[in-house]
């Protein structure tokens, strides 16, 4: 009879530490955020750290490392912000008068529309689309808001994230040695191959998305740049974003260049080219550089990779999107290795 009433109350307790677990990854979000940036940071920066390791010491190559970052940040500081600062700010100013633009349209063909068959229905239509821009318009000011706090808490992380990604690449090694050295012995081995494992499959991932995230961010300028469309710079570096999301970033990065060209043009030409340009780029995108960055596919269930993306986007927000496909890869990962016996403990030693 003790047994179900133990069963019970250890189902219990597991149900609400993982409530306060919850509630704690909440209320820390940003310092949560602010360790995964660097913890990032880290990843990509650790290898050019340790190639030169072989010719110095590891704090000389971690100060020659900073010392290039500096650099980069010098020259963002000077051209590159001021520049997308200057452009996002004429975008919030003139987002206005596109939607003004759009309610111009949809005005015009609800009346066009008046005598037409079903007209009730379409007047209906236009109706709530009018209602919702006007719902739009009434809401910047609140974005803008909630806008200016998220870049606040970005910047805090920005300055926080070179502090903690120092002292993660200074003590790499300790780090690792200290928790190699709490791993019980007889299933040491296995979870170190399991750990390496992982680890070539996160490393490859983060910088062959970087990659890729950079060439559509590039071909997406350029070919709104010669397509006459506006704000092409920043329109190419949310592609670059949301190609991180697999399967719907493409859709979500063309949703604004189409918004944007046929408010500007009002014709349908200007949206098949749009269109066609987005579909040259992310077939060679998903055909030519996907391949040669990530050489060894990680062979991951397309619904179940989408549905990891979303969970972990809700949990996680931004970071929960990027890490979704490693994160399902490692769980991969771990289960093969579960399954293939890797973590069956090692004999005891023979007895003299």
């Amino acid at each position: 009879m003790t047994y179900p009433t133990s069963l019970s109350v250890r189902i219990a307790a597991t149900m609400i530490a993982v409530v306060i677990v919850g509630a704690l990854v909440f209320e820390l979000r940003h310092t949560i955020s602010c360790f995964l940036l660097s913890f990032v940071l880290a990843y990509l920066f650790e290898p050019l750290v340790s190639l030169m390791e072989r010719r110095l010491s590891r704090m000389k190559a971690i100060a020659i490392l900073y010392a290039g970052l500096a650099l980069f940040s010098l020259f963002c500081l000077i051209y590159l912000i001021p520049f997308l600062t200057i452009r996002w700010e004429a975008l919030s100013h003139t987002f206005p008068l596109y939607l003004q633009k759009i309610k111009t349209l949809i005005a015009g063909l609800r009346e066009s529309n008046r005598t037409s068959y079903a007209a009730e229905e379409w007047r209906w239509i236009f109706d709530q689309l009018l209602d919702n821009l006007d719902a739009v318009y009434g809401k910047l000011g609140g974005g803008v808001y909630a806008t200016a706090s998220t870049m606040a808490f970005n910047l805090l992380n920005l300055l926080l994230a070179p502090i903690l990604v120092f002292f993660m690449l200074v003590y790499k090694k300790a780090v690792a040695a200290t928790i190699t050295g709490f791993l019980p012995g007889r299933y040491r081995q296995g979870i170190l191959l399991v750990g390496r494992e992982i680890n070539r499959s996160m490393t490859g991932f983060i910088r062959g998305q970087l990659v890729i995230s950079g060439i559509v961010a590039v071909l997406v300028t350029l070919a709104l740049l010669l397509l006459g469309i506006d704000y092409p710079l920043l329109n190419g570096i949310f592609a670059g974003i949301t190609s991180v999301i697999p399967f719907i970033g493409v859709i979500l990065a063309a949703v604004p260049p189409l918004f944007l060209a046929y408010v500007e043009y009002q014709n349908g030409l200007i949206l098949i080219k749009v269109a066609m340009a987005f579909s040259v780029i992310y077939f060679v995108e998903g055909y030519l550089v996907k391949p040669l960055v990530f050489r060894e596919s990680m062979d991951l269930n397309p619904l179940l990779t989408l549905l990891m993306v979303m969970a972990l986007g809700e949990l996680m927000g931004f970071w929960g999107i990027l890490l979704a496909i490693p994160i399902a890869a490692s769980l991969k990962i771990l289960f093969c290795h579960l399954s293939g016996g890797t973590f069956s403990p090692l004999p005891p030693p023979p007895q003299s």
